[in-house]
């Protein structure tokens, strides 16, 4: 399933800066970043799970924010892009 998330840390002391860098960290090693706290990922439930809990332990739940937005297996169908970047397909061939 495609699932898109989108964070909003609290960077005005260095402890946040930390945050918000493994927060991004972890979100690239699981998808792709499509805007600066934005990011696209195709995972199994399980591997959701384990995203999810990895980030709950970084964030400071008293500052951040932190949002799951599931789109499920058709997702094709329910994203639109305008502008530049062109969008990626998640599921097509990487080339390094």
């Amino acid at each position: 399933m495609l699932v898109l998330i989108t964070y909003d840390v609290n960077t005005e002391d260095n402890a946040g800066k930390g945050r918000l860098r493994r927060i991004a960290k972890q979100c690239v090693n699981y998808g792709q970043r499509v805007q600066n706290s934005v990011f696209e990922c195709l995972l199994d439930a399980a591997q959701c799970k384990v995203l999810q809990s990895k980030l709950l332990e970084i964030m400071d739940k008293e500052k951040d924010s932190l949002r799951f937005y599931y789109l499920g297996k058709r997702y094709e169908t329910k994203i639109e892009h305008f502008g530049v970047k062109e969008g990626y397909k998640p599921e097509g061939t990487l080339m390094i």
